[in-house]
Order: structure tokens, then C-alpha cells, then sequence
């Protein structure tokens, strides 16, 4: 086969963006993105080819889903679950039970990269509280949510991307006349992949529970770091009768060890309990009295039905609480509030805030925070309008006046009907197809619906929006649209010259598996996908197995940090080195490639 110039070029191109990207020389969407411009202006490839990937429905399906897996953040159904997540456990083995029982098939019907954004903090804080080093969590938190990933079609960005493209080759090779090729690329169901995504994530939790525990390092200078400097607040929270907090115990609650925060007294009927045993009782109404950081107490204020209660204008209904924002302010030597109480200050008449705790620095405030005489320098903790910083930044009552980041109001009253929205669309994903709806239609339907009934703000949604991801998918459809267009593919195909479909779809699973540790997941899945088309079409097989061999090569990404998004995000949380990476994942790797060449083509035979 002699491949022309166009072919040449596309295939100089893709190397030379695997460079770049293996050098950390550019951003991958804008290398992906660059190269396929370029292959445009040489020619090689039209205008529609060049930005055609960009409104590819995969790609348009994994957007719809940010916005969806957003709202669940929103709504606080992640929130639920992750305080619900560890319950009672206290030691690293515990931990990694309940995270496996929970995050596999969570990762299943959710992306995966929110949800570990959701989880490292919290384990973070459970680590701290716990004396359990973080590295020994967060990569498997890691690997547990890419193994839930490929165990249906919605659970990770890559299969969606690949099924979009099989659809789109199913239409071009049935419009060619070639039916029985075509049969090989119809869509993949919504638990098509189950059948060896189950067997990868049962196989992966048994490693990382045994083996794969013992690998991972212990990096216990982690815990060392204090939050020395940081401001320790007083705060009294109100049980209201629908927290789900009533009725449990202190420790169940998980109200006794809380990073940087002490549960001082619980006041019940007007009597105080102090000291809090453990397994004391909350009940409807009780009053608890915390003290310390920030951060904790921006969490407890996110608990639905915890309401601080130091001044009467906070808003506790999810409704209107919607409009506020979390401030810190420093009371000045000026302020009309100095020598009163928190409860008499009135300050919602005076700046439409709510008080809703109180720091004074250089000593530890003791008592009832509305009883608290407010001082100059006393920082406070603020409910206030979106526009309360701009408005007194350089007001003359407070020194200084800040925000507090990740502490936007949870749509508590709007979780049941994003969880059954979310039901509705994983419906809509399994039987939609059969009635002619399309995935991307089906996500992007559910993501307005989330909008419409105010789950998620149309500016939270616009800012869930991945761009990079999408930008770095659409650029790679155009490089392997390039690739197949050119001949490029055939010709890589050609060079094997090997007859055994079962040896070409180890050599497209192995190097797919490479590709992924070295580049973007999706990029390497998109060239090789078409290398495997090409691949099926030589040997006169069907293109599904390979199709399939790329989904789990490109998905089940442990063996560096660069792999997969989640391996970066608890890269820097875990105090990981590039070779943690290597020492616990690679052997995971190969357990899993061995059984996905061995077992695919018995799955999905040529």
C-alpha cells in the first residue's frame, strides 16, 4: 500500500501532538485543537471535518452529563452521600470497604470526575481526623471511580465518545452497502459493557483491598499540617425535626472528631450537656455549640436541617437561601454594632446579613454566640446578598471584607427531583435508542430539565461545562477522521501484516492501554478507534472487539497521574510521586489487560 502526501502529513501530525503532550510542552486542548486547524489549512481535511468533532453527540452527550452530575452536587445528593459514605468506620481498611461498596456504582451512573472532586475533600478530613495517612486513600478513591466507570456507557466520558463515533461509521458503512460490517458498529446498550466492566471492577476492589493496599505509601507528613493561623469561629446550630442528624449518636453522627472543629455543649430545653459523651442522642431542637475552623463549619452549614441560630434574619428555607453567599467581615473601631450583642445588633436591618458565627482573635470565645458583646477587630461569619462585598468593601464599618469560597447554598428542597431526574435519564439511556431517541438527545433534555425546575442555575450549569474535555474530544474526532480519510490507518494497519485477529486486537489493547498513560483517555481512544476500524476492515472481521478492546483500554488508566483526570486531581491531596503510580497501578494494569484480550473476543466474538 503506498500512502500519499495528505497521509503522511496527518500522521506527522498526531505524532507530533503526542510529543507535545508527553512533554507537557501545551495544554491538550489546545494541542488537539491546533493540530486539526493545521491539517486544515494544508488541506488535508475540510472545514466541517476540522470542527465537526466539537458537535459530535458523544461530545455533546458528555457536556449534557457535566451539567447533570452538577445538579447532583447542587441539590446536595452527593453531599448526602458522602456523609453517609464512611459512617462509622475509624481505620484505613473500614474506609476502603465502604468506599468500594459506594463508589463503584456510583461512578456507574455519574462522570466520575465530580464525584471524586466531591469525595477528596471529605477524606481529606477523614484522614486528619482519623490519623489515616491520605495516600492511602485517595488513589483508590481514584481507581474505584474509573472500574465504576466501565461498568455501563454513561459511567465514563470515553465509551460515550466511542459510541458516538461507532454511530456515526454505522450510518457511513450501511449508506456504503455494507451491512454485515455495519452490524459490528451499532450502539452500544447501557449495560452492553457491564458483562466485563462488573468482572474489572470486582477483580480491581479485590486487588486494591489486598495487595494493592500494601503498595501505596504512607505518607503521614500529610497529617503533620495543622491549620495553625486559621480562624476558630463559635457557632450554636439548631437541630431542626427533618435533619437527618436527628436521632443518631454523637459518633454515628460523625459530630465527635471533626477536622479543626470541637463540639462544645449541646443545649436541650433550655438545660446545657457539657461534656458530650459519644454516644449521646441528638434530638429535634437540640442546640450544639461548635467551635473552630471555617472550613468545618461551612460543611455543618450545609447540612440540611442544621441552621445556625445566632441571628434571627438567617435563612434556613432552600428556597431563598439560594440567593445568599457566605462573608467574612472585620468589624471596625467605627461600626454602629460595637458594645452589642449579636442577638440586639440588628444585622439585617443594617446590612440585609445574618450573623452566623463569631471569631475573636488571640482568645477562645466562651457562652451562647447571640449573647457574644461584639468588639472592634471581631471577624464575623456573614448570610448575605451575592453583592454585600462589593457593597462595603470600603465601607468605613468594616477593616476588611472577603468571601468564602465553596460555600454557595445547597438546593436541599430540589434533591428529590434531580435524583429522579437522574433516573429518568439512565431510563431514557437504556430504552430511549430502541424508540429512536438518541443518548445525546437524552442527556441534553434531562440537563434542561434540571435547569427548569432550578436544580442547578443556568450560570452554575454554563461554568459545570468542561471545556477542555470537549475541546480536546472534538479535536481529536477531527485528527482520527484525518487519519481514516487519509489512509492513514490502513497503512499503520498494514505495517503489522498479521493475519490473527485475536493478535491485532492485543497489539490495539496494549497500545491503546500506552497511549493513555502518555497522552489525554480520549485522544488516544479516538485515533485508535479508527486504527482498529481499519484494522477489522483488513482482516475481514467485525469491528465491534476492537471497538470495545479501546473503550477498556482508554477507561481502565492507572499507571500514571497523566492517564486519567481523577489520577490527577488526588496527585497533589495524596502527596503522591509519579511512581506511586507505577508501584500500585501497573500490576492492576496488566491483571486487567490480560483478562480484556483473553475475554473480549469471547464476549464480542470477531
Amino acid at each position: 500500500m503506498v500512502l500519499e502526501w495528505d497521509g503522511w502529513i496527518t500522521i506527522g501530525v498526531i505524532l507530533s501532538v503526542f510529543v507535545i503532550l508527553v512533554r507537557g510542552w501545551a495544554p491538550s486542548d489546545m494541542v488537539m485543537v491546533a493540530g486539526a486547524v493545521f491539517l486544515g489549512v494544508a488541506g488535508v481535511i475540510d472545514v466541517k471535518t476540522v470542527f465537526g468533532g466539537m458537535v459530535n453527540p458523544g461530545v455533546l452527550a458528555i457536556g449534557a452529563l457535566f451539567v447533570v452530575a452538577a445538579a447532583m452536587r447542587e441539590t446536595g445528593v452527593i453531599d448526602v452521600v458522602g456523609a453517609r459514605l464512611l459512617g462509622s468506620a475509624r481505620t484505613e481498611g473500614a474506609a476502603l470497604r465502604r468506599l468500594a461498596v459506594s463508589v463503584v456504582p456510583l461512578s456507574a451512573f455519574l462522570n466520575n470526575t465530580p464525584v471524586v472532586a466531591m469525595l477528596v475533600p471529605m477524606l481529606s478530613n477523614w484522614s486528619r481526623k482519623n490519623q489515616v495517612a491520605p495516600s492511602k486513600l485517595l488513589i483508590p478513591l481514584s481507581y474505584m471511580a474509573i472500574l465504576g466507570g466501565t461498568c455501563t456507557l454513561i459511567g465514563t466520558s470515553t465509551t460515550i465518545v466511542v459510541n458516538g463515533l461507532m454511530k456515526e461509521q454505522f450510518e457511513h458503512f450501511t449508506a456504503l452497502g455494507q451491512g454485515n460490517f455495519a452490524d459490528g458498529l451499532r450502539r452500544i446498550e447501557m449495560f452492553e459493557i457491564s458483562m466485563l466492566g462488573l468482572p474489572f471492577a470486582l477483580i480491581g476492589v479485590v486487588y486494591l483491598l489486598t495487595i494493592g493496599r500494601r503498595l501505596l505509601p504512607e505518607r503521614s507528613d500529610l497529617l503533620k499540617e495543622s491549620s495553625s493561623g486559621s480562624r476558630d469561629y463559635l457557632v450554636d446550630m439548631r437541630l431542626e425535626p427533618s435533619c437527618r442528624l436527628v436521632g443518631d449518636t454523637i459518633e454515628v453522627a460523625g459530630l465527635r472528631h471533626l477536622p479543626g472543629l470541637f463540639l462544645v455543649e449541646i443545649v436541650r430545653k433550655g438545660k446545657g450537656i457539657t461534656p458530650v459523651r459519644p454516644d449521646e442522642v441528638l434530638h429535634a431542637d437540640d442546640v450544639l455549640t461548635f467551635t473552630g475552623v471555617l472550613s468545618t463549619i461551612v460543611d455543618l452549614e450545609r447540612i440540611p436541617g442544621l441552621v445556625p441560630t445566632a441571628d434571627a434574619g438567617y435563612e434556613a428555607e432552600a428556597p431563598r437561601a439560594r440567593d445568599k453567599a457566605l462573608s467574612e467581615a472585620v468589624i471596625s473601631d467605627r461600626s454602629p454594632v460595637i458594645g452589642k450583642t449579636v442577638r440586639d445588633a440588628e444585622f439585617r436591618a443594617l446590612y440585609n446579613a445574618a450573623i452566623v458565627a463569631v471569631h475573636r482573635g488571640g482568645q477562645r470565645i466562651r457562652g451562647r454566640v447571640g449573647d457574644i458583646v461584639l468588639q472592634a477587630g471581631d471577624t464575623l461569619l456573614l448570610q448575605a446578598d451575592p453583592h454585600f462585598i462589593r457593597a462595603h468593601r470600603y465601607s468605613r464599618d468594616f477593616f476588611l471584607v472577603g468571601g468564602v469560597e465553596e460555600a454557595r447554598a445547597v438546593r436541599n428542597d430540589k434533591a428529590f427531583i434531580a435524583l429522579g431526574l437522574l433516573l429518568v435519564l439512565i431510563g431514557l439511556m437504556s430504552f430511549g435508542p430502541l424508540l429512536g431517541l438518541d443518548i445525546a438527545l437524552a442527556a441534553a433534555l434531562i440537563a434542561g430539565l434540571m435547569v427548569l425546575t432550578q436544580c442547578i442555575s443556568p450560570a452554575v450549569a454554563r461554568e459545570s461545562l468542561d471545556l477542555r474535555t470537549l475541546m480536546t474530544i472534538g479535536g481529536a474526532i477531527a485528527l482520527g477522521e484525518a487519519l481514516k480519510q487519509t489512509g492513514g490507518a490502513e497503512y499503520l494497519v498494514a505495517q503489522f501484516n498479521v493475519d490473527s485477529p485475536y493478535v491485532m486486537l492485543a497489539a490495539i489493547y496494549i497500545i491503546t492501554s500506552i497511549l493513555t498513560e502518555c497522552v489525554t483517555t480520549k485522544g488516544a481512544a479516538v485515533i485508535m478507534f479508527h486504527i482498529g476500524l481499519a484494522t477489522a476492515a483488513q482482516l475481514d472481521v467485525s469491528p465491534r472487539p476492537f471497538a470495545i478492546a479501546v473503550v477498556f483500554a482508554a477507561a481502565a488508566s492507572f499507571v500514571t497521574p497523566l492517564g486519567y483526570q481523577t489520577n490527577l486531581m488526588v496527585y497533589g491531596p495524596g502527596g503522591y510521586r509519579f511512581t506511586d503510580y507505577i508501584k500500585t497501578g501497573l500490576p492492576l494494569n496488566l491483571v486487567l489487560t490480560t483478562i480484556g484480550i483473553i475475554a473480549i473476543p469471547f464476549i464480542w466474538p470477531f
